[in-house]
């Protein structure tokens, strides 16, 4: 599996990073170790998770994806093979939340106990916390890679404005500074990206995991009527899609993926991996044979045609 820098930080990570969003959500324990095992076999050892995973689920109360995947270690004893992404910031509960030093301190050691692990590889502000000075955040950032707890720091969810004044309060203060940005972006949501967030990424040279990748499942080309909606929990997610720019992003899929000898899935995140701007699209998957159409993806090289039918199937008019 060849890999890719993650911004201008030490860390190498294949071209797809696995969403852990789905541990403890649609697949349980035993499924979660068995793709797991598969995915790091494979190379697709980018892991990418969050605290509040799966607080959304009724009797959730968040934690339960890290916890999965910490057990996961412990039986597999493959930490120094997995490079672990989480996040930090969004409700755990009552005063638990945003990205203030103190709940930093309290949230990280609640992770890495998950976790079981003494260190995260990417620790990510999930969301911008504009209560809190960033100054602070970075500040409490810094500690933490002081003391070998945090190798690299990242973003999730910021605005352009809001990572620029980030990174220049990095090189002002010698804090360690943000080194990628989880956006949504996809071959259907493509705009709010392009334009504010793309050139930014460039500019500075951040590593790109983006979200969504497969539009809730959209690009996967099982959704095709209303009908289709009920194959899934995130079914109802995928129903904005369902207009004549989303329909004729999916026949261009199809055409190139027949031409190909792929599959729709792998089409569309060959796509996001051409890209340059983009490092390693965030995926998930329930299934063995859905982390089969994940390995293939990474191998699929879309030829200039393949991607200017994609480019102009899709474009925002």
């Amino acid at each position: 599996m060849t890999t890719r820098k993650l911004g201008n930080s030490p860390l190498a990570v294949p071209p797809l990073t696995f969403g852990g969003n789905v541990f403890g959500w649609t697949i349980d324990a035993p499924t979660a170790f068995t793709l797991l095992d598969k995915l790091v076999d494979a190379g697709l050892n980018f892991i990418d998770t969050a605290d509040v995973y799966s607080r959304w689920v009724p009797g959730n109360d968040g934690g339960e994806s890290e916890t999965i995947i910490g057990n996961w270690l412990k039986r597999s004893g493959k930490r120094e093979q997995v490079i672990i992404a989480t996040k930090v910031g969004m409700e755990m509960g009552k005063d638990k939340k945003g990205l203030s030093k103190a709940y930093i301190q309290e949230a990280v050691e609640a992770s890495l106990r998950r976790l079981n692990t003494d260190y995260i590889d990417l620790y990510q502000s999930h969301e911008d916390d504009p209560s809190t000075p960033l100054a602070e955040t970075l500040g409490a950032y810094a500690r933490l890679v002081e003391q070998g707890k945090v190798r690299v720091i990242g973003a999730s969810n910021y605005s352009a404005e809001r990572l620029l004044e980030a990174v220049t309060i990095s090189e002002q203060q010698g804090y360690p500074s943000y080194q990628s940005l989880q956006p949504q972006y996809n071959l259907y949501e493509r705009a709010g990206y392009e334009q504010t967030m793309e050139p930014f990424v460039l500019k500075h040279g951040l590593g790109v995991i983006n979200y969504y990748a497969l539009a809730s499942g959209f690009l996967s080309g099982k959704y095709r009527s209303e009908k289709d909606l009920g194959k899934s929990p995130r079914g109802q997610a995928v129903k904005r899609y369902l207009d004549a720019r989303g329909l004729r992003i999916l026949d261009a899929l199809d055409s190139v993926a027949l031409r190909l000898n792929a599959t729709p899935t792998q089409v569309a995140l060959a796509w996001l991996i051409a890209r340059p701007s983009i490092t390693a699209p965030i995926v998930s998957a329930t299934t063995l044979a859905q982390v089969d159409d994940l390995i293939l993806a990474t191998r699929l090289s879309l030829d200039a045609a393949a991607i200017a039918l994609l480019d102009q199937a899709s474009a925002e008019t």
